[in-house]
């Protein structure tokens, strides 16, 4: 089963940095939730995408949002990646790709005429009441988190 707009979500959960646990439902009632899905720690859009949301993190905050980025990467890879990029926010581990699979970003992708099964740069917006209220896929990553923000100081 997968998710989709305007739909409460059940309570799912993944293990982040830091030595913390998501639960979806800790935030009911209290902060949006912006989950970002990124293909891997450490390559050059998924540094980029992370350092933006760093970037504008206190802006999020002040509009009750908190946000976590995703991807299939190991919790230890996470903390370096969270460590070396000052990244305010949790990383969340989906090595299983429990996560991903509920969201539906796991793609065929094509590189250098290899073909796998991979992350589409993805990102959620889930509202104080566990509701998914807006998506981006295949997100291109110039200018994207600004768009993201503007949709939460709408909320």
């Amino acid at each position: 089963m997968t998710v989709s707009l305007n739909q409460e979500l059940a309570n799912f959960s993944g293990n982040a940095t830091s030595n913390t646990r998501f639960e979806l439902a800790d935030f009911k009632g209290s902060k949006h939730i912006v989950l970002y899905f990124y293909p891997k720690d450490s390559t050059p859009g998924c540094t980029l995408e992370g350092q933006d949301f760093r970037d504008l993190y206190n802006e999020f905050i002040a509009h009750d949002c908190t946000i976590f980025g995703i991807s299939r990467d190991t919790l230890r890879k996470h903390e370096n990646f969270k460590a070396k990029q000052n990244f305010p926010f949790e990383l969340i581990s989906d090595e299983d790709e429990s996560i991903c699979n509920l969201f539906d970003v796991i793609k065929l992708k094509s590189l250098f005429g290899k073909k796998y099964m991979g992350i589409e740069r993805s990102t959620f917006i889930i509202d104080k009441d566990s509701v998914l209220v807006h998506e981006w896929r295949k997100v291109s990553v110039k200018n994207h988190v600004n768009e993201v923000l503007e949709v939460i100081k709408a909320l």
